[in-house]
Formats: structure tokens, C-alpha cells, sequence
């Protein structure tokens, strides 16, 4: 494993000061901590119609997670790529009769089926326990958020009370931040999103857990990518041979199945798998929130916690809107 090198005296001095300008930030910006919530959710939704809701969803997971920690960071990721096409509707949940459907976008390979089975199950459990009341959209969500908790993670405040989109959209799968992408990219994907720079670094800590096919980042070993540690490289290579392999790789090495802060410390030693991670290092805007992640664990976990939030809160569909699903993956029959 490689270490970090001894900072000199100058090098601490601008380590200190851009230190104090991050905790500035972080204190000036501590007004938006808690996102307001959007007309349509709130966070007392079910209180009295499904009291045991949250219970319910941690308690299955529980079980699950116990036979299969991978679906942790699989349910997360449907819960991201969910959001990020149309809004937290479920969507990505949704079968095509014929064609393809959101998850069979190149955006979306990798979509891990027993976690959308895992989602389904919960749905079928709290449906019979509350009545059709809860929606697979908010199923999603509760579903990332537990994986993240029950993996070592925060404890995410979610508002509750979205409905289930009719359609699905497999052209708005490019909204997904691609892993090829440098940070100024991935910045302005996120920004179409109304996320900031310290939203961007912290919703990439996700991938602090979780598992890479090798066709998104072989070409960082193909082409020698000098940002990427050598011994890395070396082993990387062994395992990918080529772009097409059916191999995966764990994007945190340290530790691979737990969500915490250490994949801030690889991206410190130029172990990121991914382009658009390694970068967040390199790149002078992102650099220093990085750091501070990678020293302060607490700090990234609050980070992360409002940016799940106002994630969750993307262009939902409220009210009337919509439909409550009977099953996941099929819209209702009228």
C-alpha cells in the first residue's frame, strides 16, 4: 500500500491555509445544511399510515445484507441513476415490452438484478403490511439510504411521499455523470442538477464501496495513465486484460465493502479506478475538499448526507401525479 510522503514546512503552510479557507466555506455554508423540502414531501409522510415503514425496509435489508453485502452499493446506484434521468420516480425500475429500457442504457450496465429484486420484495412486504400506499420511488430511496447505514455509513434524513412516473426515458440516461470524464465534465453534469463543487466531491465518495467492470477504466491502463499509481496499474492489468473482459474490480481497495472515507485516501495516493475520481485530486477546484474528506470523516459523511437529500428531492412527482405501482417494474392497468 502507498504511503503519503512527508509534508515540508511549505508545503504544511499551504496545507494550513487552504485548511482554514475549507472551514470557512463549510461554516458559511452551514445556512443550507438541511435542504428545504419540496411541496408534496415531508418527512412525517406515512407517519400515520405506515408508522413502521422505515422499520420494515431496514429490517429486510438487514437479512439481505447479511447474504449479500455487494447489494449495498447496487441499490445505491439504482437509487443515483434513478434520480439523475427524469427525477426519483422510479423509472429505471421499469421493464420495456419490446426494446430497451432505461436499464438496458450503456449508462446502466452493471445494474445489479437482485438488488431491483431486492427493491421489489420490499415493496410486495410493505404493500401488504400498509396497503398500496408507498411507492416504489420511495422504496428506492429508503433502500439507498439504509444500504449506506447498514455498510457502516450515515443515518440520511429522507423525505417521503413521491409517486411512480408512468414512462420511462432511455435518452436522459446521458444525464448520468460518466466515469471517462474529467472534473471540469463532471462539474457541469452536476451543476445541470443544481449540485455545487462540495456536493460533487461528496456523492462521488460513494464509491468508497462497490465493484467496476473493466471496460471503465481499462484505458487508463492501455494508455499508461501516469495519474494512476504503477502498482495499481500493474495489478489492474492482470485482472483486465482488455476492455471486453467480464472481470470487476473494487473501486475502494482499502476497504472495498464498507462505506466510510478511505476512498479519499486512495485518490490521495493515485489509486482511483475511475478518470472523473482520480481527477477530483488533481484537479486544483476539488483538490483540497478531497483532503479534507480524507482527514475528516465526519465531515464527509455530513456532506454526503445533504447531498443524498436534496438528491432524493429531484424533480419528483407528487400528489396526484403519477401512480402508485402494484409491482416495480410494470406501470398499473387501468
Amino acid at each position: 500500500m502507498a504511503r503519503f510522503c512527508c509534508l515540508d514546512t511549505y508545503s504544511y503552510a499551504l496545507f494550513f491555509i487552504s485548511s482554514l479557507v475549507l472551514a470557512f466555506h463549510f461554516h458559511a455554508s452551514e445556512a443550507q445544511a438541511h435542504p428545504q423540502v419540496v411541496k408534496g414531501l415531508s418527512f412525517s409522510f406515512f407517519s400515520k399510515t405506515c408508522p413502521n415503514l422505515e422499520t420494515v425496509v431496514r429490517d429486510h435489508l438487514s437479512k439481505v445484507l447479511k447474504k449479500d453485502n455487494g447489494q449495498a452499493p447496487g441499490l445505491l446506484r439504482i437509487f443515483f441513476h434513478d434520480c439523475f434521468v427524469t427525477g426519483c420516480d422510479g423509472s429505471i425500475l421499469l421493464d420495456a415490452k419490446g426494446g430497451k429500457d432505461e436499464k438496458g442504457e450503456i449508462k446502466n450496465v452493471g445494474i445489479r438484478k437482485e438488488a431491483l429484486r431486492t427493491i421489489d420484495d420490499i415493496r410486495s412486504i410493505v404493500h401488504n403490511k400498509c396497503g398500496r400506499i408507498v411507492s416504489c420511488a420511495d422504496i428506492t430511496v429508503l433502500a439507498a439510504r439504509e444500504a449506506v447505514f447498514q455498510s457502516g455509513g450515515p443515518l440520511i434524513k429522507v423525505p417521503l411521499g413521491r409517486r411512480d412516473s408512468l414512462t420511462f426515458n432511455t435518452k436522459a440516461t446521458s444525464k448520468i455523470p460518466s466515469p471517462f470524464k474529467k472534473t471540469n465534465e463532471t462539474i457541469k453534469t452536476f451543476a445541470e442538477q443544481n449540485f455545487d463543487v462540495t456536493d460533487v466531491v461528496a456523492l462521488s465518495g460513494a464509491h468508497t464501496f462497490g465493484r467496476a467492470h473493466c471496460s471503465t477504466f481499462s484505458k487508463r491502463l492501455s494508455s499508461k495513465d501516469p495519474t494512476m499509481e504503477k502498482s495499481l496499474a500493474k495489478s489492474l492489468k492482470t485482472r483486465c486484460p482488455n476492455a471486453s473482459s467480464d472481470n470487476t474490480a473494487n473501486l475502494d481497495l482499502r476497504t472495498p465493502t464498507f462505506f466510510d472515507n478511505k476512498y479519499y485516501l486512495e485518490l490521495m495516493n493515485s489509486r482511483g479506478l475511475f478518470t472523473s475520481d482520480q481527477d477530483l485530486f488533481n484537479d486544483k477546484r476539488t483538490k483540497g475538499l478531497v483532503t479534507s474528506f480524507a482527514n475528516n470523516q465526519k465531515l464527509f459523511f455530513e456532506k454526503f448526507s445533504v447531498a443524498i437529500t436534496k438528491m432524493s428531492q429531484l424533480s419528483v412527482l407528487t400528489g396526484n401525479q403519477g401512480e402508485i405501482r402494484a409491482k416495480c417494474n410494470v406501470v398499473n392497468t387501468k
